[in-house]
């Protein structure tokens, strides 16, 4: 591929992320493949943030390993990430606010001056419109050209006052023409390259994925890095019809999504793992009373607080094993945008089926880094079948009917002549419950045993509807990766580094966590030769799944938990080391 990247760094609240955000849909605007990552704190100002775009003629699945062009607003990010920056590479910067290391820039880097603030104060004594004569800087460099940088400033002040609109412009066209008198367009400059392309979000991908599905109800509290999928249902909310309800807290926020479902509509709720933590209990009630119900964990560095505005993907183990008892349950794992918006389909698609609670493993990485989409990928010609399949007046309706898939028929509640029970204790086909009616009668006993064979039967359709695992790259080739979520995209691009130094690998990607595709994942390993297991958390959480589900054990393993996405960098040189 061809790239070129784009860093940008400063402390929380110098508009970091706004930048970036422009810079990446500049490149999405200009028909190029974008992937872009936002690195940031859990505070309000203060403390080193960085964004990076990375722009391609083929995909990018990760922010990759380093940059063409630094946009520094102070010294601690030009000592930060110069030495990340590649030779013939940029950093753009103001001499007014701070001066470039006594021992220079690494090597083959050059350092291009522009006056952001003098160009700022033309318009205003806010200082934060220097960020507009940085960018329009930064943007020639880069191969964007202004015009294009121009709408997508305008688009992005929205309804703001026109005033600010015109600042903006006019000191972005400045730091344009100041590099254009004084610089040169980097060499890996990409052109327009046709069409735009979608940008988003792993959670814009995953509401717009819900709302494509049938979501007509969303119940959430805020929480990082969840808390975007309901600000993008909140705005779109009178436009697609969905009720957005702030709960005031994930208790209440899981057991409302269960009730809009029992109630019949398509219900869902979002979380990070400390909030899920709390929604176990409701989770299992949904379980037992047979509701569908989906819910998104946007897995970050824990236990507890942990690192609210990091990445990991430690929440497996809690995934699997939520709420007490057992009852039947789907795990899905998508890696890029273009995968969540249709794992949110394959979610409600799969918990409306089997009446049962679907969950969505995503992280911070996934979660809140950008990705372009190509049109085609976004389907919204979704079937969304009726939940209700008995008629009215059904003679003898049995809600929790014996059947041969363990899924039974589901009526309205309140319908005429199909009233039943559903508690949250154990039941018969009636839903009346038996914990407490002569316990140690045998024909009780039975009940719950054939009750709970019931509705685990689910979990043999679940595992032949859901999406299967899949190998990429050559069958036989002498490394396997083994992967899920949103670790895989570093995968990819560095088995296509590995490519380019003659290294033949191959990749076991997991859409389905649970229930475990046993069979399918014994078959496309009877030819691995060594495998590497690469996910983010401390303990393997996967590859123990994998080994007890299918007795094989990956031969190494590459895992990660300093809150960070993986690098290719990384993977390329564990996967050198083992070959």
């Amino acid at each position: 591929m061809t790239e070129i990247g784009v860093r940008i760094g400063g402390q929380a609240g110098d508009g970091i992320a706004s930048i970036g955000e422009s810079v990446a849909r500049s490149f999405s605007r200009m028909g190029l493949h974008v992937f872009a990552h936002n690195a940031y704190q859990s505070v309000i100002r203060g403390g080193h943030v960085w964004f990076q775009a990375r722009a391609s003629d083929g995909r990018p699945y990760s922010p990759g390993d380093s940059a063409d062009i630094l946009y520094a607003l102070d010294r601690a990010t030009v000592d930060i990430h110069a030495p990340s920056i590649r030779p013939g590479g940029t950093v753009v910067y103001d001499p007014e606010k701070f001066s470039l290391p006594e021992s220079g820039l690494p090597s083959g880097v050059r350092a291009l001056e522009v006056p952001t603030l003098a160009m700022a104060r033309k318009y205003t004594s806010q200082s934060i419109l220097q960020n507009a004569g940085g960018i329009g800087a930064t943007a020639f460099v880069a191969g964007i050209p202004l015009d294009l940088l121009h709408q997508v400033l305008s688009d992005s002040f929205g309804k703001k006052a026109g005033e600010i609109v015109d600042w903006n412009l006019g000191a972005s066209a400045a730091g344009y023409h100041h590099a254009e008198t004084h610089w040169s367009v980097h060499p890996h400059a990409l052109a327009k390259r046709g069409a735009p392309k979608l940008l988003m979000t792993g959670n814009s991908a995953i509401a717009l994925g819900a709302a494509a599905a049938g979501c007509k109800f969303l119940a959430q509290y805020p929480m990082t890095p969840a808390s975007s999928i309901m600000h993008w249902m909140a705005a779109h909310s009178h436009t697609l019809g969905i009720v957005v309800k702030q709960a005031e807290d994930e208790l209440a926020a899981v057991n409302m999504a269960i009730g809009a479902s029992y109630a019949g509509v398509r219900a869902m709720t979002a979380t990070s793992g400390g909030g899920f933590s709390l929604m176990v209990e409701a989770l299992g009630m949904a379980g037992m009373t047979e509701t569908p119900v989906v819910v998104v964990d946007s897995q970050r560095a824990g236990p507890s607080t942990g690192l609210p505005t990091k990445t990991e993907q430690g929440d497996l183990n809690l995934m699997l094993g939520a709420g007490q008892g057992e009852f039947p349950r789907a795990i899905l794992a998508p890696s890029n945008p273009a995968e969540a918006f249709h794992a949110m389909i394959d979610a409600f698609r799969l918990a409306e089926e089997f009446q049962t609670p679907v969950l969505v493993a995503s992280d911070f990485h996934l979660s809140e880094d950008f990705m372009t989409v190509d049109r085609e990928e976004v389907d919204f010609n979704v079937p969304v079948p009726s939940l209700f399949t008995v008629p009215p007046g059904e003679p003898n309706y049995l809600r929790y009917q014996y059947t041969e898939s363990g899924v039974s028929p589901r009526a309205i509640p309140g319908q005429p002549g199909l009233q039943f029970v559903a508690g949250s204790d154990e039941h018969d086909e009636r839903g009346h419950l038996v914990s407490d009616v002569h316990a140690g009668i045998p024909r009780f006993v039975s009940e719950r045993q054939r009750m709970m064979e019931k509705r685990m039967k689910k979990l043999d359709g679940l595992a032949r509807s859901a999406p299967p695992p899949v190998l990429e790259g050559p069958p036989e080739a002498p490394l396997t990766f083994v992967s899920w979520g949103s670790t895989v995209g570093a995968v990819r691009d560095a088995r296509e580094e590995l490519t380019e130094r003659g290294k033949v690998t191959n990749l076991l990607r997991f859409p389905t966590v649970y229930p475990f595709p046993a069979e399918p994942t014994r078959s496309l390993l009877a030819k691995a030769k060594r495998t590497l297991l690469v996910e983010a958390n401390y303990s393997g959480q996967f590859g123990r799944l994998l080994r007890a589900e299918t007795g094989f054990a990956c031969s190494d393993r590459l895992l990660k938990y300093d809150g960070e996405p993986f690098h290719p960098h990384e993977i390329v040189a564990r996967a050198l080391e083992v070959m």
